[in-house]
């Protein structure tokens, strides 16, 4: 591989990139390739002035003590995890977005103004879903994960930011025929922690129960440098327990219920501070100082260590470099008490 560890990257880096979180502002889960829509109504409001949170169309994403917003730069590693996730997977990094041609890969998020009018939906895991209504535009306009809201494969995620309110509407397996059908659903009071807003037990629009937009960098803050969040990325199998911040967990099909060599939803790991930057381009360096400062949750199955961003047709092949990164450098830290 071309970049390996190294050297420890200067402590004054690090510590810029830390302090550098004053600036403003994934699911393919491993379906690489899902073809993502464009149009209007597509994630705003990055880089609007200064702030400690990243922020979508004039929202924060949830406060700063957010896990999602958490500094771990200096968190605890659990060595035993570390080993543990290593010996499950052995593979490299994958950016689960981009763009080729004129196909545009990612998870689209969806900025409306307050007062926006409400959809009813139903939900086949209804028990688990906040009932709504929905402020989802119209299905020949509303932006969905892996197609249109009339014609969608894969995880068809619906991710709605409605402005004013600041109130973050999440629903996954989406398609509209004569009224919206969805798997499951979440709603989030952005001003709020997220962690506790979904009940312990219960999924979300993700199989571990997180915020899926809380995880995707957006490429206005790529591009200014600095990811002030955590990346949500995906593995094959995960345990049936799970951890902070997870509120719920999934053992895919094909995956042993009793394996507890897999890894728990809400595992969150960290590319090592010591990993050379040595040759990188911007773009994907921002995505390394995030994994170094904020790191990675695990928040849903797909394919081993792919991570997920919004989709913008800015994206380049600079993102290419991040696939000489081995999951060998990243080590499980904060584990905590395993739930439930």
């Amino acid at each position: 591989m071309r970049f390996v560890v190294v050297a420890a990257v200067p402590a004054l880096l690090l510590m810029a990139c830390a302090q550098g979180q004053t600036a403003s502002e994934g699911e393919g889960d491993g379906d690489e390739g899902d073809a993502e829509g464009e149009g209007e109504g597509a994630a705003e409001g990055e880089g609007e002035g200064e702030s400690s949170v990243p922020s979508i169309g004039g929202c924060p994403v949830f406060p700063a003590d957010d896990p999602w917003n958490q500094d771990v730069l200096d968190a605890v590693v659990d060595e035993d995890w570390t080993t543990r996730l290593q010996s499950f997977t052995d593979v490299d990094l994958h950016p689960d977005f981009g763009n080729v041609e004129d196909e545009h890969f990612g998870i689209p998020i969806n900025v409306v103004p307050e007062g926006t009018t409400r959809v009813s939906i139903s939900f086949d895991f209804d028990d688990e879903s906040d009932a709504g209504p929905y402020p989802i535009p119209d299905p020949d306009e509303v932006l969905v994960e892996g197609g249109s809201g009339r014609d969608c494969s894969g995880d068809c995620h619906i991710l709605v930011v409605e402005q004013g309110a600041c109130t973050l509407f999440e629903a996954f397996g989406c398609l509209f025929d004569g009224g919206w059908r969805c798997g499951s659903g979440a709603i989030f009071d952005m001003a709020r922690v997220s962690e506790g807003q979904r009940p312990l037990g219960l999924t979300s629009a993700d199989a571990a129960g997180l915020s899926i937009t809380a995880g995707l960098a957006r490429y206005d803050e790529a591009a200014a440098g600095l990811i002030p969040h955590a990346l949500r990325f995906t593995t094959h199998c995960t345990q049936n327990h799970f951890v902070s911040p997870a509120s719920h967990h999934a053992v895919p099909e094909g995956c042993d219920d009793d394996d507890d060599g897999a890894p728990p939803m809400g595992l969150r790991v960290r590319l090592r501070s010591d990993f050379s930057e040595v040759g990188f381009s911007p773009i994907p360096l921002a995505f390394i100082h995030a994994m170094k400062i904020h790191g990675m949750i695990l928040a849903d199955n797909g394919s081993d260590f792919f991570f997920q961003s919004a989709d913008d047709p800015r994206w380049t092949d600079d993102l290419d470099e991040l696939k000489d990164i081995p999951s060998s450098a990243f080590e499980a830290v904060d584990v905590g008490l395993f739930l439930p």
